[in-house]
């Protein structure tokens, strides 16, 4: 894959921003009710980073940008799955539009071709899901370790969110958001670091810790939002089998 100039280009970058911010955000606002905690986090970030988040639903990615401060989504590059987003002409285009998209490839065969790593070196920040494919209940899966190697590899933060409520309001197989604006909550964790001597295996098990805990946390005040029964869940099923609330049951593309 050739390093193009669409992913840094001040023209694209405003184009972008009108097309997630006048056309994308409102959209997406109108069909689903958003809130969002500890934002204010982001306050001192500062070049590139990751972001790091659970994933469940087609909905994640457009939540993310149209939550983040502007001054930092304007460059974000999304991680999307190759075999869907880049397999015909149009949608290809719609994702490099609205997601500064680049393509994952997910088959068991795929081999790094270190694109990121140069995303990363020309300032581009990254958003990654890194259970590798989304969810089909709202559980989350095991995190994958290439977010947090390309952290320590490149002396970056991470940006942790949780997303709880995105797989009622558009579980897979819909092309479209369950009429009713249903409700759904996306929470900031403090950006971090690895520390010194720390290796990839544990700060990602560290931003897996801290995704989890913070989508506990949003998907208990969804629970008593939508006044569902929390036994029925298959969060809390999942949980209830291991004896552990902080279920551990699969990075990278939407």
């Amino acid at each position: 894959m050739q390093f193009g100039n669409r992913y840094t280009s001040k023209a694209q970058a405003g184009a972008r921003f009108v097309a997630q911010r006048l056309l994308l955000k409102p959209v997406i606002w109108s069909m689903v009710h958003v809130t969002i905690t500890d934002r204010a986090l982001l306050k001192d970030v500062r070049g590139p980073y990751i972001v790091v988040a659970n994933h469940s639903s087609h909905l994640d990615a457009p939540l993310i940008l149209g939550s983040m401060p502007s001054r930092l989504s304007r460059y974000l590059a999304a991680a999307a799955a190759a075999d869907y987003f880049f397999d015909v002409w149009w949608r290809k285009g719609l994702t490099a539009l609205f997601f500064n998209a680049f393509p994952v490839d997910r088959s068991a065969n795929a081999r790094s071709t270190g694109f990121t790593g140069k995303l990363l070196k020309a300032g581009v920040p990254l958003l990654v899901f890194p259970e590798g494919t989304r969810s089909k209940d709202g559980t989350i899966a095991p995190f994958k370790g290439g977010a947090a190697a390309l952290c320590l590899k490149a002396g970056i933060p991470c940006i942790p969110m949780a997303l709880v409520g995105a797989t009622q309001a558009m579980p897979r197989g819909r092309n479209w958001p369950v009429p009713g604006r249903p409700p759904v909550r996306v929470r900031f964790g403090q950006p971090l670091i690895a520390a010194e001597g720390e290796n990839v295996t544990d700060f990602n098990d560290r931003i897996e810790k801290v995704v989890r805990e913070m989508h506990a946390a949003e998907f208990a005040l969804f629970l008593a939002e939508t006044g569902a029964n929390v036994h029925n869940h298959p969060t809390v099923e999942s949980a209830d089998a291991t004896g552990d609330s902080d279920e551990h049951p699969r990075e990278g593309a939407a």
